[in-house]
């Protein structure tokens, strides 16, 4: 469990299923986060196990985001590998009705600091949809600096690194 002044981050698990899919299935959401595609049940499923697989294999995965142990869920945080390379790339979606306050900065930033932390990376990236400027601030308030850019289904993504301090 991870928490800061105002959220706790928990490992995803199965009973998150509905209120996970019922997030990411939001047309803001999944616009740049999954392309736009709607999701299946069984996509949100293999995440679920594929979290609680990392977890227990390396100890990194997803974290939902809530207000409180037992408050209903509003957010996602994580970290994952980027492409099959040896780097973790931090993620997090956010219900739009709590966009604008710093919670995904705060939630994420509490994913970075365990990554440096507890994992010990030396750094951890982030791609960011060029489009996405809301989420492209997030990364650089994490103290992100852009490195490259490759294609994505929505057009370029930039690639932000963050080292460890």
């Amino acid at each position: 469990m991870l928490r800061t002044s105002r959220l706790v981050l928990t490992p995803v698990r199965a009973s998150d299923h509905d209120e996970l899919l019922a997030l990411w299935r939001m047309p803001e959401v999944c616009e740049f986060l999954f392309d736009g595609e709607f999701l299946s049940d069984a996509y949100v499923t293999d995440v679920i196990t594929n979290s609680e697989k990392s977890f227990a294999a390396a100890n990194f995965g997803l974290w939902v985001v809530r207000d409180g142990v037992g408050a209903p869920l509003f957010g996602t945080a994580g970290l994952r590998e980027l492409d099959g390379g040896p780097d973790l790339e931090v993620v997090y979606s956010l219900d739009p009705t709590r966009w604008g306050r710093g919670l995904a900065s705060e939630a994420a930033a509490a994913v970075l600091g365990y990554a440096f932390e507890v994992l010990g990376l030396d750094r951890v990236l982030a791609e960011v949809d060029v489009g996405n400027v809301a989420s492209r601030a997030v990364v650089e308030r994490l103290g992100m600096t852009a490195f490259d850019s490759v294609p994505g289904v929505l057009g370029p993504m930039i690639q932000y690194v963050r080292d460890r301090d």
